[in-house]
């Protein structure tokens, strides 16, 4: 059906915090919203408002017609133990609770005993298979097979729906996810960073996908060159001003705009400081002039200068008329707030002293992982060498990387690190910052060097405060993790830079100032990345393809 989604005067965020007030959307059929700003900036938090899984604090959410069937899903696959690919799609696409609640209803309907509030229990069963019908589920074990073949997730199984998603490598869990999506039938559709983990075919499938949509759908992404193919609309959380402004046409004319947007706000705020500071001036003047004149009238004059005490006392009071007027005046200004620059990430790399001038070489390398063959490879990492490793997901790329890094051993061939090589890397997983020990204890183990005040400060700087250091890492967002990981970075020398797609869970600002530090840092860079324009614009010397376990140079 076509829905319409309705948001009205909204505020989000939480008892201590509101994150965003008075936000209005309509996302109508056709409508591709993209919803950008800072991390923090509370974009989650609007999806699982317009999902109804989190109430607003104020305002309200409504849906035309009354039943359209909202999906929201999570930017974080969450795998649950035992838990198949089949039930993970159920589970996604809703088929699953539509199933419960429509077994439940059935179970009410043959005892009506066990039945409880007003609704007739023949009425109530008969909109629980109705929804159930709506989501799609009576023909989803049907349709599952062919989508996931389709996206290449078969790979010689017999049933990969009867896979265990915790045996799946992230792109493949990002995999099952766009499945997901494609199994699914909203009316109106949430995605929370559905780019992660997705390589550039899977990019390109999401982005027919979104594209077909005849419902509306709002989406979170950090990936620039998805939000500029996708999008009709952008909606941006400026956490420094505390305003949400929606921008009509595509994402490169969102970028067009804030930029006008921020100058002619600039603008105003130094035309009107200006504006102030000239009559705060002249007030000022008119005061010093004002009581220089009571003075000299209230001076002792001979009785027969009545004419000339009466003329002083006149000026002094046309000086005070002039004052109450300039005050006058700045009261009736329009006050125009100075804005506020939004807090951005700030780094560079920590460097090392220089390793050998060859950091890496494999000869005639290979890596045997099950019925996975990577190699023959045969290449060569140099100090300096900027190197962008691109295929698709399971072709290899993070086993080459943990080859060259001397991480595993080839069972043929060769592979030898260099001297004085200092590894400084961002994996996918973010794996050195796992666990239930609080931030700050577990940055301390990783640079036993810092004191705690030190470790406290350098996290600050990277907008992980207070209320973040003390809290277990588990607990932790995926961008706060990745932004502890950077100032890892910081903290320690390196001379060999890895990075396994970085740009996950990094808002559009912090993705930014990465290419920035990447540009002035001098060491050797692997980088393994699906966001084109990262590509594009970080200063790259060579570029390797990885596919079916075989390393070609473009």
């Amino acid at each position: 059906m076509t829905a319409t989604l309705v948001a009205k005067d909204i505020a989000g965020g939480y008892a201590h915090r509101v994150l965003f007030d008075h936000l209005d959307l309509t996302v109508a059929p056709g409508d591709v919203i993209g919803v950008v700003g800072a991390n923090g900036s509370g974009k989650t938090t609007l999806l699982r408002v317009l999902a109804g899984d989190l109430a607003p604090l104020d305002g309200r959410v409504t849906r035309a017609p009354a039943d359209a069937f909202v999906g929201w899903l999570p930017q974080e696959h969450a795998r649950v133990p035992g838990e198949t690919v089949g039930h993970y799609v159920a589970r996604r696409t809703g088929c699953a609770a539509a199933t419960q609640a429509m077994d439940a209803a059935a179970a009410v309907l043959a005892d009506p005993s066990g039945a409880t509030g007003p609704v007739d229990p023949a009425d109530a069963y008969a909109a629980a298979l109705d929804h159930w019908l709506v989501t799609g589920a009576a023909d989803l074990d049907e349709r599952l097979p062919e989508v996931l073949a389709d996206l290449g997730l078969d790979s010689g199984v017999v049933a990969p729906e009867s896979a265990m998603m915790t045996d799946l490598s992230g792109g493949q869990a990002a995999r099952v996810g766009l499945a997901a999506l494609l199994c699914s039938r909203f009316d109106v559709v949430l995605l929370d960073e559905p780019t992660n983990d997705l390589d550039l075919d899977g990019l390109d499938r999401l982005e027919g996908v979104v594209g077909a949509m005849r419902g509306g759908v709002v989406l979170v992404s950090h990936d620039r060159e998805f939000l500029s193919r996708s999008v009709t609309g952008v909606l941006e959380l400026d956490l420094a001003q505390h305003t949400n402004t929606l921008f009509g046409g595509g994402y490169d004319s969102y970028l067009q705009e804030r930029e006008v947007a921020r100058r002619h706000r600039r603008a105003e705020y130094e035309e009107f400081a200006e504006k102030k500071a000239d009559l705060v001036a002249r007030a000022r003047t008119q005061r010093e002039w004002s009581s220089q004149g009571v003075r000299n009238a209230m001076r002792k004059a001979p009785d027969n200068d009545k004419i000339r005490r009466r003329a002083a006392t006149e000026s002094s009071e046309k000086q005070a008329q002039k004052v109450r007027q300039m005050e006058s005046r700045i009261a009736r200004l329009d006050e125009v707030a100075e804005p506020r620059k939004e807090w951005v990430l700030e780094f560079t790399i920590g460097a090392a002293p220089r390793s050998s001038s060859v950091v890496s070489t494999l000869n005639n390398a290979v890596v045997r992982q099950g019925d996975f063959v990577l190699g023959p490879v045969s290449l060569q990492v140099n100090a300096g060498d900027r190197i962008g490793i691109t295929g698709p997901n399971g072709a290899g790329k993070s086993t080459l990387l943990r080859l060259i890094l001397g991480r595993i051993t080839p069972q043929a061939g060769t592979a030898q690190l260099g001297a004085n090589v200092a590894i400084g890397e961002i994996d996918q997983t973010r794996a050195e910052f796992a666990g239930s020990r609080p931030l700050a204890e577990r940055f301390e183990e990783l640079v036993p060097d810092f004191t705690t005040a030190e470790v406290r400060t350098l996290l600050a700087k990277f907008g992980l405060r207070a209320d973040h250091v003390d809290r277990p890492v588990a607990d932790l967002s995926p961008g706060e993790r990745t932004r502890a990981a950077l100032a890892l970075l910081q903290a320690r020398g390196t001379n060999v830079l890895v990075l396994d797609e970085p740009t996950n869970h990094l808002d559009l600002a912090a993705i930014e100032q990465l290419e920035s530090a990447l540009h002035s840092y001098d060491g050797a860079v692997l980088l393994v990345t699906h966001d084109r324009r990262m590509l594009a614009n970080v200063r790259l010397g060579r570029v390797w393809q990885v596919d079916g376990g075989r390393v070609t140079e473009q």
